[in-house]
């Protein structure tokens, strides 16, 4: 059983969640940044392929620059690839976050990736000054723009939420054709649409429900890259999770952080409060959380490839509130245990 004509690809994402400290007290930014760090080599040093930051502008998620966090991390890792998980490309400079994202792959080796979405948190957008009542416009006019950087050479282009470019040389140059871009894609088939028809990769962010229900956007991307005259692109799946030494240990270190999380966003986001039910549910075979013991994981993780037809999945570890060992341990369980056992039963 294989994932079909890409490699398979199993990688790690963080929003950078405040760590608690051995006494439950949350760290401060600066020293959850510097753990971050850690983890990411930590990922490398264990075999994990991709290691990606989301972008946040909160008190709980305080990773407004990720790319810098990464370029740390490149400096001291050799093989993983780094990148967004996800750039809130509508309420960027589509020119800056290429310009960011060319730097990173100049430091890493060519080991960069992107991924954009137009942002299912929202807090970007008052604070650069963006309406929300232009989330759709904005994100179609910038991906036009950053699939347009993404050619190389020169830039001409017009639109309405920047200044126009005239043959305008954009910096740094890449070194061996363009890096990886993906579109983050929640539930939108518009924005699997626009992924084809940019051609750039496809990541289902799948936080909640069957993930089964997101094999349609699997077959309409791979149509419509069909339609438009493009080649097959790869498919990625990003999924919240905890792994631990057994179910049991997974279940209890992650549930009550995931009901202080959840609840707490939820009177932003008008998420429903879980229950320990639909929790249980969402850890089963058909839920969205990938939470237990490293053989839990893998077959979880190598079921839903195959139902969606990917072959990529990210880990979206940790939880506000557990602690820099707990999530060390996880990204070593991830890396050793749960990444050999996917590759062996998807052969």
């Amino acid at each position: 059983m294989t994932t079909g004509q890409f490699p398979l690809v199993l990688g790690l994402d963080t929003f950078g969640d405040v760590t608690h400290d051995d006494e439950d007290r949350p760290l401060s930014h600066a020293q959850t940044i510097r753990n971050l760090v850690e983890q990411g080599v930590l990922a490398d040093q264990v075999d994990v392929d991709f290691f990606g930051i989301g972008e946040h502008h909160t008190d709980d998620f305080p990773l407004s620059a990720a790319d810098v966090v990464l370029a740390a991390i490149a400096a001291r890792t050799n093989r993983i690839h780094v990148g967004s998980a996800v750039t809130v490309l509508s309420s960027d400079d589509p020119v800056r976050v290429f310009q960011r994202y060319s730097t990173l792959n100049g430091v890493s080796g060519g080991r960069a990736e992107v991924i954009l979405g137009r942002g299912s948190s929202i807090e970007s957008f008052p604070l650069f000054g963006y309406d929300l009542a232009d989330y759709e416009d904005l994100f179609e006019e910038k991906t036009n723009l950053f699939a347009e950087l993404m050619k190389g050479g020169p830039v001409t282009w017009q639109g309405k939420t920047r200044p126009a470019l005239d043959n305008q040389d954009v910096v740094p140059h890449t070194e061996s054709g363009p890096f990886p871009v993906w579109i983050g894609v929640g539930g939108s088939p518009q924005s699997v649409l626009r992924a084809a028809r940019y051609g750039f990769s496809l990541m289902l962010a799948i936080i909640g429900g069957s993930p089964a229900r997101f094999a349609p956007f699997s077959q309409l991307f791979r149509q419509a890259l069909e339609s438009v005259g493009r080649e097959p692109l790869p498919v990625g799946v990003h999924s919240p999770g905890h792994v631990a030494a057994t179910d049991e240990q997974a279940r209890e270190e992650f549930w009550p952080r995931y009901l202080e999380v959840i609840t707490h966003v939820s009177k932003t986001r008008g998420f429903a409060i879980p229950t320990k039910e639909s929790f249980l549910n969402e850890i089963g075979p058909q839920g969205a959380l990938y939470v237990g013991s490293p053989e839990t994981v893998a077959q979880k993780i190598a079921q839903n490839l195959t139902t969606l037809g990917a072959n990529r999945f990210d880990l979206k570890y940790g939880m506000g509130g557990l602690s820099h060992e707990t999530l060390m341990t996880n990204i070593e369980l991830y890396g050793t245990q749960v990444i050999p056992r996917v590759r062996e039963l998807l052969k």
